[in-house]
């Protein structure tokens, strides 16, 4: 994949996935713009990768909108968003529920992505065009029991960008989350002794930017990429719900201007 005079933000770029998928972009001739609360780590990186850091607290509006407006000045586009940041419940399931934790892995893991993708939209319908993608997790597709609030976050994410795909795509813009399985990043090192205790196979970052390349050079949309060791990365299928049935039990369509997909049938 050449992208060669492309312009890639990539939120919580300072570590873990995030990091790897700056290097890969790089090595494609991508621009990069590294995003994150972690001045040190982020500069760092954008350094290896002779790209731009901007400090990014993504649960804020206003920040993810003066970035995305930093990066039209200084780089005069943007044609790539990664919006990767994400942290783990820090509490358990069966513990009473902290309002400051509920709210905080929301805001990271849920508003980043709402956030990122509402100030990079416009920026890239003003450049004719651009593609979009998420870090969600395979918790996004199937329920990760012990951290309930994290597959929460997850799920709202894959539904979002499966959602608002038919709309973004007449502007040119493709959304798309990627769903990695377990992945050796900070994220996982306090549990990581007991994955290789077992022998179970740990996903790396680079495998996860990787399949943000895969996922990026089809160019679809509305799609969720899983990604697990030992297996291609491709998009989930999902089963389509039942449709609603007529009194006579005849299928009833939704109707067309009801329903973003309607015009293209």
């Amino acid at each position: 994949m050449e992208l060669s005079g492309k312009v890639a933000l990539v939120t919580g770029g300072a570590s873990g996935i995030g990091a790897a998928a700056c290097r890969r972009l790089a090595a494609l001739g991508a621009r990069i713009v590294v995003a994150d609360v972690d001045e040190e780590r982020g500069r760092a990186v954008a350094g290896d990768t002779d790209g731009r850091f901007h400090r990014l607290d993504v649960t804020s509006l206003a920040s993810n909108h003066a970035v995305v407006a930093e990066i039209e000045v200084t780089e005069g586009h943007l044609d790539i968003a990664f919006l990767n940041a994400g942290i783990v419940s820090p509490t358990r399931d069966d513990e009473p529920l902290e309002e400051a934790a509920y709210r905080r892995i929301v805001g990271i893991n849920l508003d980043g992505v709402v956030f990122g993708v509402d100030a990079a939209v416009p920026a890239m319908t003003r450049s004719g065009g651009g593609q979009i993608v998420a870090t969600a997790s395979l918790a996004g597709l199937v329920p990760l029991p012990g951290d309930a609030l994290y597959t929460l976050t997850k799920t709202a994410v894959v539904a979002y960008a499966r959602a608002l795909a038919p709309t973004l795509e007449p502007k040119g813009i493709t959304i798309n989350a990627v769903c990695p399985g377990f992945a050796d990043t900070p994220m996982i090192t306090p549990i990581k002794g007991q994955f290789d205790s077992i022998g179970f196979p740990v996903l790396t970052a680079d495998q996860v930017a990787d399949a943000l390349i895969d996922c990026l050079a089809a160019h679809g949309t509305g799609e969720a990429w899983f990604v697990q060791p030992g297996m291609p990365a491709a998009p989930y299928r999902f089963r389509n719900v039942p449709a609603a049935r007529k009194p006579d039990g005849s299928h009833a369509p939704i109707p067309a201007d009801l329903d973003p997909h309607g015009a293209g049938r």
